[in-house]
């Protein structure tokens, strides 16, 4: 039995890994931090989460790290380098926001506005899709979670560009995403009256995981690749759809996928021809990947549907800890999607 503590435990992800760990048969919870929330129990925070047996929240500084294993940290963007700086040097970390996905310290200021403020460990830190990067991962000390958004979109290209079976400079991403990917803070774009019955794209040309794509594309090339991504907003609560448009042919695409993705437990390559759709996927940790062939010859669309705060967040958190801790990796995750 493995002891975890999360950092974060009054957002979403944090929630998410705690209904995970219920179900979990090698995973204790030592301790749950929320600095603005401590000394509640989490039964105040998260009513849903009441039948648990779960320690009362409390501050990063005052928690007990002997004995403990592992702690994900669910902290906001920018706030977590100098929280893992911080921790016993024994301590292994998943890390689920922004602040170690980008391996190169100058791209990581050009995208985020500020200096890294632990570069040592951003050399060092695995980029967490497991499928990819499984090896580096289980020897690894800290695992960067990805973007959700960029979960999403790899999912559908890198097996391509692996393959070469696509046109590297012609790849277009249109993605749509639910609401609690914005996080659980209060923020008037995301109050109900301001989504509710409307789609927008939004940080259109300037958002974050836009870098995500460029390094992990172009590593998985061996060239640099720059494609173009959109987000937009649904009024959903959860779930991403992408649509990669790309140049190939779609048996060759398909089959590369297929390949891909076969022997891999949570990512599910459809019928060629088959669309996928996020309540297929909603409350779990699998992926639906598919082809669908243009009218126009040679252009070709790529699908990959997730749920955003488990494949996308923290059931692809809890499949790194799996593997990191030297449990089964699918340990915990093989819950079938809700539905309806």
């Amino acid at each position: 039995m493995a002891r975890i503590a999360i950092l974060g435990a009054s957002g979403y992800t944090g929630a998410e890994l705690l209904r995970l760990t219920a179900t979990h048969p090698g995973l204790d919870v030592a301790a749950l931090t929320a600095d603005r929330r401590a000394g509640a129990a989490m039964a105040e925070v998260f009513p849903h989460l009441r039948a648990l047996d779960l320690p009362r929240l409390t501050r990063i500084e005052d928690v007990d790290w002997s004995g403990v294993d592992l702690a994900f940290c669910a902290l906001p963007h920018a706030t977590t380098q100098e929280v893992v700086k911080a921790l016993p040097a024994s301590l292994k970390v998943v890390d689920l926001s922004a602040d170690f996905r980008l391996r190169d310290p100058a791209v990581y200021a050009e995208w985020y506005g500020h200096e890294h403020l632990a570069p040592e460990l951003q050399q060092a830190a695995v980029y967490g899709l497991t499928e990819f990067n499984r090896e580096e991962i289980r020897a690894a000390r800290l695992t960067a979670g990805t973007g959700c958004n960029a979960a999403a979109g790899i999912y559908a290209v890198i097996p391509l560009l692996r393959a070469g079976v696509v046109d590297p400079d012609d790849i277009v991403i249109d993605l749509k995403t639910g609401v609690s990917g914005a996080g659980r803070a209060a923020k008037e774009a995301t109050l109900y009256t301001e989504i509710a019955e409307g789609v927008h794209a939004y940080n259109v040309g300037r958002h974050r995981h836009t870098a995500e794509f460029d390094q992990e594309f172009s590593r998985a090339a061996g060239r640099e690749v720059r494609c173009t991504f959109v987000p937009h907003l649904v009024p959903a609560n959860r779930g991403i759809l992408a649509t990669v448009y790309v140049r190939g042919e779609a048996p060759a695409i398909h089959a590369a996928l297929a390949e891909a993705y076969a022997d891999e437990p949570f990512v599910v390559t459809l019928p060629l021809g088959e669309a996928p759709h996020t309540r297929h996927v909603r409350g779990s940790n699998y992926v639906h990947v598919s082809v669908v062939a243009d009218r126009r010859p040679g252009r070709v669309m790529v699908f990959a549907a997730l749920d955003n705060l488990m494949k996308g967040a923290s059931g692809q958190a809890m499949q790194n800890a799996n593997l990191m801790l030297g449990l089964p990796e699918t340990q915990g995750l093989t819950a079938a999607p809700m539905f309806p």
